[in-house]
């Protein structure tokens, strides 16, 4: 998603749309050519109180401008879509890494005993690029992985038999191999079949928790309509929030909910807008800026807002000028926003203060002190209660952590 064109103000753009960056620096861009600058085609407009800047792309979220903070000086190490998933979700570009749902999982464990820690809602039109990779629990044991959850009446792949089965045969086939897996665990360095019989037992107690719980027709009417269920464009993206909320309201410590599938294709099922940023993203936008913008609202009526964090973000930042042809945007490693929302705003100093730095950045971002995902991620921790530098697992002679040997919590952003 081009943060230029929805959430990060840039003013000048106006003023020097199709002229060239005048600049010492070299750009940092993943390939091609740098192009003219290019201004925004959504009007950028004060919301609220507050007065934060946030484009008509995002009407209805806009209107939740006051209870939001912004944070604009984040910063990927790659502008390339796959290792920069991999940066956000767990501080490395390569796969093979705990995500962040799996060490939160991991830090403070489970709050419900019938409904996983860390469960994904993916895109209707596919999952994103990496896949599983995204919501691995790594090195991990195996419970903490992120579990799948979907559109349509088995929302959990293989939660149940394919054919009817006789009454009491699938307890007594579970009873079996429970039978088994105890005999294996006489192994200490067997941690695996531990994992898997608490992963069946799991699964024993989702046959009854997960229907229920992915059943919104008890929904009231307005609710639904409130999300857009009953929308074409919003009804993917709505039924994936409202299921985010009812998950929540289990006990589910960590809901991760990805908009866009794979950046190939064509037309295109993502926000990778090589082609035409305001045709991709006004469509993009379209299915998931009411449902957003419901969660959040039915998050604060219920007073969900008190405990609860919501944040909102990209893979990686865009740049201010056009990727060769004039309708395009081109990926960068530069700042980046990421929105935050919740917790009875203890967490970010109020929308004002980072406006002020914002009025004194250039076209390019730039914005200081930048903030690497290894800091994000400490201070995400520091909010739970966690220290960063104590939350560690040892593997392959390592006490890896989700900073690695990183990671620096910034105080200073805290209300």
């Amino acid at each position: 998603m081009s943060h230029v064109d929805s959430f990060d103000h840039k003013p000048e753009l106006d003023r020097h749309h199709g002229q060239s960056l005048k600049t010492d620096e070299t750009p940092d861009i993943f390939f091609g050519r740098v192009g003219l600058l290019r201004r925004s085609d959504w009007a950028f407009k004060q919301r609220g109180e507050s007065g934060l800047w946030i484009s008509d792309m995002f009407p209805h979220i806009a209107e939740m401008a006051d209870e939001m903070t912004l944070l604009r000086s984040l910063v990927s190490d790659s502008a390339n879509h796959t290792p920069a998933l991999f940066l956000l979700n767990s501080g490395f570009g390569a796969n093979g890494f705990p995500s962040t749902g799996s060490w939160i999982s991991y830090g403070l464990g489970n709050e419900s005993q019938s409904l996983p820690t860390f469960v994904v809602l993916p895109d209707g039109r596919g999952g994103p690029n990496g896949g599983a990779s995204n919501w691995s629990n790594g090195f991990l044991p195996a419970q903490h992985q992120g579990i799948v959850f979907r559109g349509g009446t088995q929302p959990v792949r293989d939660l149940f038999p394919p054919t009817k089965q006789p009454r009491g045969a699938d307890a007594a086939v579970q009873k079996f191999l429970s039978t088994l897996n105890r005999q294996r665990t006489t192994s200490p360095a067997d941690g695996l079949v531990d994992a898997r019989i608490r992963s069946y037992e799991l699964a024993a107690r989702m046959q009854a928790s997960v229907p229920e719980v992915s059943d919104l027709t008890g929904e009231p009417r307005h609710i639904q309509d409130m999300y857009g269920l009953n929308n074409k464009m919003t009804a993917d993206c709505g039924r994936r929030c409202l299921l985010g909320r009812r998950l929540l309201e289990q006990g589910v410590r960590f809901v991760q909910i990805y908009s866009g599938g794979p950046i190939a294709g064509s037309p295109r099922a993502s926000w990778d807008a090589h082609e035409s940023v305001r045709q991709n993203h006004g469509f993009e936008a379209s299915r998931i800026d009411r449902p957003v913008a419901a969660l959040l609202r039915d998050l604060r009526q219920r007073g969900m807002l008190d405990d609860t964090l919501v944040l909102f973000t990209t893979e990686f930042g865009r740049t201010p000028f056009a990727q060769s042809a004039p309708k395009r945007r081109r990926p960068g490693p530069r700042p980046q926003p990421l929105w935050v929302l919740g917790l009875a705003g203890r967490w970010w100093c109020p929308p004002r203060r980072l406006l002020w730095e914002h009025r004194r950045c250039r076209l390019e971002g730039g914005r200081k002190p930048p903030m690497p995902w290894h800091d994000f991620h400490a201070t995400l921790l520091h909010l739970l209660g966690v220290n960063h530098t104590d939350l560690t697992y040892y593997h392959n002679g390592i006490q890896r952590r989700l900073t690695n040997v990183h990671g620096e919590v910034h105080t200073g952003v805290f209300a």
